[in-house]
């Protein structure tokens, strides 16, 4: 058991070092030697990396902010495949791996919100966590991306369509009826995100949340 366990936390540690990877900081750097957490929104998602960055930045923060969320899950995945850690879970493999799965999720959102290579902060995780749901419960995962989509055409405001994201993801785990720690991750994950975005809801409900293409009116708060 004490052999399941290590190996257990090194799994989450390598979890929130895939999610605390800031993709987003990283360009900013590289493109134009700024910190863009000093430039429009402050946050390193890939919408403030559209407004100061543009178009092809901003893709490809998403798509690696993405794929942080997917790659915690299907190495999760993959590492309890190794006899080594089959023989010492606390628990039957069947029952332990979907927790650990849970887990290491929620790592790697705490990973992408507080990076330890920026001094614990970060993004909203909304892109980490469509990586997430698609690596963890694809149909999921397709749902929620929908949801975002349709909210983004229909508004055209990005921190609408992530909140709404977050509601739709526990929902929709037990539509497709999901197992209940991939269902507990996506509540809890979900709740985090727009927990995120308090200050987003704030100008939402105040009318002053800028639409995608436009530039950030409060450049002291976050998106």
């Amino acid at each position: 058991m004490a052999i399941g366990l290590a190996s257990s936390v090194l799994i989450l540690v390598i979890a929130y070092l895939l999610g605390a990877t800031p993709t987003g900081y990283w360009t900013g750097r590289v493109l134009k030697g700024i910190d863009i957490r000093e430039h429009g929104s402050k946050s390193i998602g890939a919408t403030n990396v559209l407004r100061t960055l543009g178009k092809a930045p901003a893709l490809f923060v998403l798509t690696i902010d993405i794929l942080k969320g997917v790659a915690a899950i299907v190495l999760t995945r993959w590492l309890y495949t190794l006899p080594t850690l089959q023989t010492s879970p606390p628990l039957p493999l069947d029952q332990w791996v979907p927790w650990m799965v849970t887990l290491a999720g929620v790592a790697a959102l705490l990973g992408h919100s507080k990076s330890i290579w920026i001094n614990f902060t970060g993004g909203k995780s909304a892109a980490t966590g469509l990586g997430i749901l698609l690596a963890m419960a694809w149909q999921v995962g397709l749902g929620v991306l929908l949801t975002f989509v349709v909210l983004l055409a229909l508004f055209r405001i990005v921190s609408l369509g992530s909140i709404a994201a977050a509601i739709a993801a526990p929902v929709l785990m037990v539509v497709f009826q999901q197992p209940l720690p991939y269902t507990l991750t996506a509540l809890l994950g979900g709740l985090y995100v727009i927990w995120l975005h308090r200050a987003n809801i704030q100008r939402l409900l105040a009318g002053t949340e800028p639409q995608i293409g436009q530039k950030h009116r409060e450049p002291n708060q976050t998106t």
